[in-house]
């Protein structure tokens, strides 16, 4: 569920197209004087289709028709789509749980396995292997440092770099998020409904006796019957999380108050404990419930934002993992923004911009 920009109208020259209004009158409906209104001047182009022939007009319709039949056609597409995602899940299996038991230090990669260069880093490779030298030569006879166990913190390093995953994880979350092993994402079945499922695969730890949580997102594939020209691919329409075996006094996504109560009468008084919610990472297995009946505006965009988080972890976090971790996926994502702002948002970024500056002026900074 990426976001898409919206395209801006581009302003026609005095007179417009004036000329061709006068020419087809029967297609052009709105009058002539309401295209000096820029707001509106993309109504002034679409076509009243109820003003046209009724020869032409029974064409349209059959072309809808056409269009339809497209939309459901290209339901069937990304149908085939999710098959083979989940046909190359099974490939990309072995390579995956490689990378987990590196990442546990379950294995030791081989010399070969660890052969790796690119661009600006031989020299500083080189370097390295130069202070290591001098410093095993110095500490010669001496005990060995200590050799971490695989690759520490590799899944909350990730977290800490990604400002979409960033902003939900709190500093109560991280402790646990140290034990994270893995994450991985399974698709439904042949013949089950389109759904995928995010795997969160813990070591034993004190805070909870899960090993894995796990979120679905359920989707939908085929054109709205009441609207199937907004057909645009595969959405995800509802998420189900699951339940986390807290162990006593750990659970991160509730606060204990402690109030005191004093007996009018009596005048004894008495301490009662009373749990809040809080913001926590963990939340994420607790997600709103999509209603049938709709729901406002704030529920409605902290279930788009969960959606956009799935499809996130599922299409960039889990394959591209190492890169997130080192940063270089964080270059790549800020350079297709960048591309984005030059091709059509100057505009916006100026407007930013403004208000950027308004706030440096803030005497309680």
């Amino acid at each position: 569920m990426e976001a898409r920009k919206n395209e801006k109208n581009e302003a026609r020259g005095k007179g417009g197209n004036k000329a061709s209004q006068v020419d087809r009158p029967e297609i052009i409906s709105q009058a002539e004087s309401c295209c000096t209104v820029p707001n509106i001047q993309m109504l002034c182009r679409i076509p009243n289709i109820g003003a046209l022939p009724k020869a032409v007009k029974r064409r349209v319709y059959a072309l809808k028709r056409l269009q339809l039949q497209s939309a459901h056609t290209e339901a069937k597409f990304y149908e085939e789509v999710h098959e083979l995602e989940r046909k190359y899940a099974g490939l990309y299996q072995p390579i995956f749980e490689k990378r987990r038991e590196v990442v546990s230090g379950a294995v030791e990669p081989t010399d070969e396995e660890c052969e790796w260069h690119s661009e600006g880093e031989e020299e500083e490779l080189a370097e390295d292997l130069k202070k290591k030298a001098a410093l095993e030569e110095k500490k010669e006879g001496s005990a060995p440092a200590d050799d971490p166990k695989g690759i520490p913190e590799f899944w909350l390093t990730i977290f800490k770099h990604v400002d979409m995953l960033g902003e939900m994880l709190q500093e109560h979350d991280e402790p646990i998020l140290k034990h994270l092993q893995d994450i991985t994402v399974k698709f439904s079945e042949p013949g089950q409904p389109m759904s995928f499922t995010l795997e969160f695969h813990f070591e034993p730890n004190s805070y909870f006796s899960n090993t894995v949580l796990t979120k679905v997102y359920k989707m939908k594939s085929e054109p709205d019957s009441t609207d199937p020209f907004s057909f645009e691919g595969p959405e995800i329409v509802d998420c189900e999380g699951c339940k986390i075996d807290w162990h006593k006094g750990k659970d991160v996504t509730v606060k204990i108050i402690k109030k005191k109560q004093k007996h009018k009468g009596r005048g004894t008084v008495r301490t009662i404990t009373k749990e809040m919610p809080q913001d926590s990472f963990f939340n994420f297995f607790n997600p709103v419930k999509v209603s049938p009946d709709g729901m406002d505006e704030d529920l409605d965009f902290t279930l788009a934002t969960d959606f956009e988080i799935g499809h996130f972890f599922r299409e960039r976090i889990i394959p591209r993992a190492v890169l997130y971790f080192t940063g270089e996926a964080l270059e790549d994502d800020e350079s297709f923004e960048e591309e984005d702002l030059e091709e059509g948002e100057e505009e916006d970024l100026d407007e930013e911009g403004e208000e950027e500056d308004e706030g440096d002026n803030d005497p309680t900074a």
